[in-house]
Formats: structure tokens, C-alpha cells, sequence
């Protein structure tokens, strides 16, 4: 684990004179002579302890802006919302689109995302660009929301009979989520069908990899992501299609945002034959390398990719090409080549920050080449793309499967 620096915050009082009290005239010279003394000898102190000890303790710019801000400001101002705005603009002006920052009330569903575990409904949304409610994208099959029937393309306007209209997603998730074993009602609109579900919360065990056998003993495994369990479900999903009769393998990481190098590695390893898999630099310059024993899946395979196959999906892609093991059947992916690690801050909140670059097994880079381009290119229009993020295509019905389907075939 990375080690951290703790910075010692430290306050500097601000110093506001007191009004001045009406003299009587006839001491007034007097007093003014005294006060002059007192203010030349004031100033002499205030300059010396400024120059000797005043770099030592003087507050940083945004320290003395937020005790500006919650002292002065004549509104109401939330230290921590102040804090998280602070934090996540310093990550943005990074200008790296691969850093984030993740405030304190987030963080825990972070980690349950890793986990591929979660307590909730079994949903994935994303905001309208109407503005009108947020829009069920995937449900999580066997999940809460799969039982109470909600599906895919369903629009979510109200949340416990209250609108949900001009919220974020974040926002709204706060709402939908809670205690396991708790129920929340939800409305939803069905076209022109508004329906109203009651849904249980529960703990929701996101599956990683599936496999599913198509014609022509051609197996079908398709990886969510590259997070915690993925290497044990695709060996598993791939052992068992082997054992049903599969002589060839499709492997689906369309819409899959990659994850942990060791997973990857795993997967990797049980695939290919002895070599170099993976390289990895971190910032120090120091080089890692991942390889491959001798013991290798020897049968044709196809790779599915899109421009939503980040990280270490494209780098599954790309090391199953170079080795001339796999055709990469689909449209290019996103060219992602650096890694995060994740750092906790002292107030529960975390930075993904990027600290090193990742490289196929010939040393390229796939940012520097604007992602992985397929040896097959398949395009698919924006309605049928959607339908493969939701899962509701059919092999059949998927141009890009049949495209690996012939390939395997021929």
C-alpha cells in the first residue's frame, strides 16, 4: 500500500482592532503620544515574528480561503461540501480524465463496485438529457428489481411518491439505497404506462463472467469486468463450455471498463503460452513484468471489443492478438493505458489518482495509438449498441457475435 504524507493543518488568527473610545480633549495629546510609542513597538514585533516564525505556521491559500468563506460569507456554507468541491477541482485540473476523486458518503459504494457485491435493487441508471427522471439501463438478473419486474429502458420519475425531477444521479441513488431487508416504492414510466413497484433492498452479487454455448459447439463467455472474482468465474465459465463440447471461444468485453491487473493476469496466464503478458511503469520509473507459464488453451477464439472496452478488456484484447491467439472482431476501444491507485483521505473520502502506465506484451501503448483496433471492424448503430449494453440482443441477433461466429466457423 502506498504510504501518505500527513499534513499538519494549522490556523492562523486574524487580528481586529478594537474601536476607538472617545477621549476628553485636554488628554488627548498625551494618550496619542503613548499610542504612537505602542504602535511603533507593536509593529516592530508583528514584523519580526512575521519574518522568523510566519513561514513556519501561515496557512495555505485554500485553508485561509475556506475560513474566509465560513466566517464571513453572509449565506450558510457546508465545510464539507466545500472540501469535496475543493478536492475534486484540484483532481480535475490534473487534466487527466483518469484521476477522480471520491467524497466520504461515496466511498463505500465504491468499494462494494470492486466487490462486484452491493446492497440495493439490482439497477443501473443514467441521467436523461431531458432532464426528466433517470433511465433504468441494466437490470441485474435474479436481482430485486428483476423480481419486482422492472426493465430496461423503464424511466424512474418518483421516488417514495416524491419527483426526483432536477436531481443527480448520485442524489438519487442516496434515495433509492438503504438498509438491507428495507423496501422502497418507485415509479416508473413504461411508455405511456406509469408503474408503481415496491422493491426490497438486498445484497446483490453481481455476476462477473457467464458463459452460454451457441451453435456449432461455440462457447460464448462474456466478462463484466476485470474487478474482484473475475479470474475464478471466466476460468470457471470457460472449464465448464470446454467440458459441454466447446471447440471454440467467443469472448465478450463490449461495455466492460476493465479493473484489477491481477485478474487480468490470472486470465491471461491460464490462456496464452509462456511469454511476456503484461508490463506495467510506475512514476519512479520502476518497470513490472507479468508472464505466462507454459501451460496455455490451445483452440481458435474471437475477441469482442467497442469504444467502451477500457483498461485492462482492451488489454485482454490486445495481448490475445499479439499473440495471434484470437481474432478482435467489433470497433475500437477507448486507448486507456494508465493505472490508478487509490488513496484514503484522513476524512474518508479517496483519490484514484494515476501513478504509472500500462503496456501490451510488445511494449505499446494504447493511448499513444487512440485504443486497439480490431482486426475485423464491425460497426453497429446506436440503437443496437444500446441493446448489447442492455442485454437484451440475442446472439443471434448481435452483428458483432455473427461476425465471430463466421470467423470460428471458417
Amino acid at each position: 500500500m502506498d504510504e501518505m504524507d500527513e499534513m499538519e493543518n494549522r490556523e492562523q488568527q486574524e487580528m481586529i482592532p478594537q474601536e476607538s473610545v472617545p477621549q476628553r480633549k485636554s488628554r488627548w495629546p498625551i494618550i496619542r503620544k503613548i499610542l504612537s510609542y505602542l504602535l511603533v513597538a507593536t509593529l516592530s514585533s508583528c514584523v519580526t515574528f512575521f519574518v522568523f516564525i510566519g513561514p513556519q505556521i501561515a496557512p495555505s491559500k485554500l485553508d485561509y480561503l475556506k475560513a474566509l468563506l465560513m466566517e464571513r460569507y453572509i449565506g450558510t456554507a457546508d465545510e464539507t461540501v466545500l472540501e469535496d468541491a475543493a478536492a475534486a477541482a484540484m483532481v480535475d485540473a490534473l487534466g487527466d480524465r483518469w484521476s477522480y476523486y471520491i467524497p466520504a458518503s461515496e466511498y463505500a459504494a465504491y468499494q462494494d463496485q470492486m466487490t462486484n457485491s452491493y446492497v440495493g435493487i439490482g439497477v443501473t441508471v443514467q441521467a436523461r438529457e431531458d432532464g426528466k427522471g433517470i433511465e433504468i439501463t441494466k437490470v441485474t438478473k435474479g436481482g430485486s428489481a428483476d423480481k419486482a419486474g422492472i426493465q430496461a429502458g423503464d424511466i424512474l420519475t418518483a421516488v417514495e411518491g416524491k419527483s426526483i425531477t432536477g436531481q443527480t444521479v448520485s442524489q438519487i441513488k442516496e434515495l433509492i439505497q438503504g438498509e438491507e431487508g428495507t423496501k422502497v416504492k418507485l415509479e416508473l414510466l413504461r411508455g405511456e404506462e406509469t408503474v408503481k413497484v415496491t422493491v426490497t433492498r438486498q445484497r446483490i452479487q453481481v455476476p462477473v463472467a457467464t458463459g452460454v454455448m451457441l451453435k456449432h459447439n461455440i462457447g460464448l463467455v462474456t466478462i463484466e469486468n476485470f474487478d474482484e472474482r473475475c479470474a475464478e468465474e471466466t476460468i470457471a465459465a470457460i472449464d465448464s463450455l470446454v467440458k459441454q463440447g466447446a471447440t471454440s471461444l467467443v469472448f465478450d468485453v463490449r461495455n466492460n471498463p476493465g479493473g484489477y491487473k491481477r485478474e487480468l493476469v490470472k486470465v491471461l496466464d491460464y490462456l496464452l503460452p509462456e511469454g511476456e503478458i503484461f508490463r506495467a511503469e510506475d512514476y519512479t520509473g520502476r518497470v513490472e513484468t507479468d508472464k505466462s507459464d507454459k501451460k496455455c488453451l490451445n483452440i481458435p477464439m474471437a475477441v469482442l471489443v467497442n469504444g467502451n472496452s477500457y483498461s485492462a478488456a482492451e488489454f485482454f484484447a490486445a495481448a490475445l492478438m499479439e499473440y495471434d491467439w484470437a481474432e478482435v472482431i467489433g470497433e475500437q476501444t477507448c486507448g486507456k493505458s494508465y493505472f490508478q491507485n487509490t488513496f484514503t483521505l484522513p476524512d474518508g473520502s479517496a483519490v484514484g489518482l494515476s501513478v504509472g502506465k500500462y503496456y501490451t506484451p510488445k511494449g505499446v501503448s494504447l493511448a499513444d495509438v487512440g485504443g486497439l483496433k480490431p482486426d475485423r471492424v464491425v460497426k453497429v448503430d446506436e440503437e443496437t449498441a444500446y441493446a448489447i449494453y442492455a442485454g437484451s440482443l440475442s446472439p443471434e441477433e448481435d452483428p458483432q457475435i455473427q461476425a465471430a461466429v463466421e470467423y470460428l466457423l471458417g
